[in-house]
């Protein structure tokens, strides 16, 4: 997959989300940690993972931590159907754990004001 189809796909999710709020809490207490007020954290809205900042035109800056998630991601694996003999592809979740930042952890690419 092609970088910039990597983010797009990365952006999608993050703002289009299949799970349950179930990091929130996770993300709230990360941040305020880190000195962000809760008031200024707001999941889904100013809080994506590096490749959906990306696609937003936002670098994470060098140096800064995000704070680790649980999520799912889609995989699909072979299957060989025990009456026909016949190869499918089945679909399957499975967890997968990534990092999010605040948009106060990025600057515009490129000189752009977003």
């Amino acid at each position: 997959m092609k970088t910039a189809e990597k983010q797009q796909e990365a952006l999608s999710r993050a703002v289009n989300p299949i799970g349950s709020l179930t990091n929130y809490p996770a993300i709230f207490s990360g941040f305020m940690e880190k000195g962000i007020p809760e008031a200024e954290i707001q999941p889904r809205v100013n809080v994506f993972t590096y490749d959906a900042w990306r696609a937003l035109g936002r670098q994470v800056r060098k140096g800064e931590h995000g704070v680790r998630v649980m999520t799912f991601i889609v995989t699909e694996r072979k299957q060989t159907d025990p009456a026909t003999g016949e190869e499918k592809r089945v679909a399957s979740r499975r967890p997968w754990t990534t990092t999010v930042f605040h948009v106060s952890q990025t600057n515009p690419l490129n000189g752009e004001a977003k």
